[in-house]
């Protein structure tokens, strides 16, 4: 009991930081003009949610009692598999766009583009809003050019006009409004006027992935997060299913998340010349963007970097990784891909800085175990206690 206490204590005081810690914009934008047609008036209702490293098994380790009724009831897969690199940000456009990250451009939470001359990070409010980093189509834009309203409560790309178009209602993301807040605003949006009510609704949840990167995955903290997403679900679920809507749910995550041994880290090799190298850092893997050297320079470094990392972690050029990542030269639709990626195992983790490794990372070979993640669905359209094998994350987008 007390380290139960000592868990919820610390992530409450983890959320407390979370929102105290900077301003933030909470407005909602709503794109006027918009209208649903008569006919998709006429369509159900779907709400996907997201809870962020909610790996596969969660739900039973630490007895999520909501969402494994309602797996029961409908549709479950026993896991997940994400797309390469299992990162944040590639998997959610995956998961929005039906396209692997390499195919739409979102190829990790950090990369380059243009020769190394433009930088995307998940922090990075100018890029992260920025439409021309963003390829697919995804499920909202789709919605939108048939008429059909969307809304997101969070989601990647959802903050940049795709395409020209917004969702009809979006927020930038922030973590400073209140979940119950969360849920009675789209309580709010299923109770306009049928031709202002959105049928396509994203709603994002963090608090799994931050916990699991404080601590690790086997920690009361991990436990007290993934309760707080089942009892959001639980909330969002019951509200709205007292509205009478034919609402469709779908629960999912974007990776799982592996313990990682924060002792004996992966530091910079001695070969890697920044000089010659634009570097994206990750604690899964780090990405080598060349500054305008030649094949035969590459491969030089690539040799260099190999022979340092012996068989402690993947040193791989560019046109030679595994094919069944479909991240390679060959997939690169948008040249974003590094030259050379240095791609560590399951359980360890780069770590170029000063500061202690985290706990809990994902990012891994997306066939790793830990790297699986969470899909669930009930409602109206889906059928009834019925478990459907493994899958891959591309086929959520053409099943929306």
């Amino acid at each position: 009991m007390k380290y139960l206490k000592t868990g919820l204590l610390l992530f409450l005081v983890n959320c407390i930081f979370i929102l105290s810690s900077q301003a933030q914009d909470t407005v909602q934008y709503v794109v006027a003009g918009r209208a649903n047609s008569a006919v998709q008036q006429s369509k159900p209702y779907v709400i996907m949610i997201s809870a962020d490293g909610f790996r596969y098994d969660l739900a039973d380790k630490y007895n999520a009692q909501f969402l494994k009724q309602k797996r029961a009831e409908g549709v479950q897969a026993p896991s997940m598999q994400p797309s390469f690199p299992s990162l944040t940000f590639p998997n959610h456009y995956t998961i929005a766009t039906g396209l692997r990250p390499a195919h739409h451009g979102i190829v990790a939470n950090t990369f380059y583009r243009n020769n190394g001359t433009q930088r995307y990070a998940l922090r990075d409010r100018s890029a992260v809003t920025d439409p021309s980093w963003y390829g697919g189509i995804p499920i909202w834009v789709l919605a939108e050019k048939q008429q059909m309203l969307s809304a997101s409560f969070y989601w990647v790309g959802s903050e940049a006009p795709i395409d020209g178009t917004y969702p009809t209602y979006y927020y930038h993301y922030n973590e400073q409004i209140p979940i119950d807040r969360r849920i009675e605003i789209v309580k709010e949006w299923l109770q306009l006027p049928e031709d202002k009510r959105p049928h396509m609704i994203t709603f994002y949840m963090p608090e799994v992935d931050h916990q699991e990167h404080s601590y690790g995955v086997d920690n009361d903290s991990v436990k007290a997060a993934v309760h707080f997403v089942d009892e959001a679900v639980r909330k969002l679920t019951q509200m709205t299913d007292a509205l009478g809507l034919p609402v469709n749910y779908i629960f999912l995550s974007d990776h799982g998340m592996s313990n990682v041994d924060t002792q004996h880290p992966f530091r910079r090799p001695q070969s890697l010349d920044s000089s010659k190298f634009n570097v994206a850092i990750g604690a899964s893997m780090v990405q080598l963007y060349a500054k305008n050297l030649s094949k035969k320079e590459i491969k030089k470094a690539y040799r260099a970097l190999k022979n340092e990392a012996g068989d402690r972690y993947a040193v791989y050029l560019k046109k030679k990784t595994p094919r069944r990542w479909h991240y390679a030269a060959r997939d690169d639709r948008y040249g974003r891909i590094g030259d050379i990626l240095m791609v560590a195992p399951a359980g360890k983790a780069f770590n170029f800085s000063t500061r202690k490794s985290s706990p809990g990372e994902h990012g891994y070979d997306n066939e790793a175990q830990d790297m699986q993640a969470t899909f669930y669905a009930w409602g109206p359209a889906f059928k009834e206690h019925l478990t459907i094998p493994p899958f891959a994350n591309i086929h959520v987008y053409p099943l929306v």
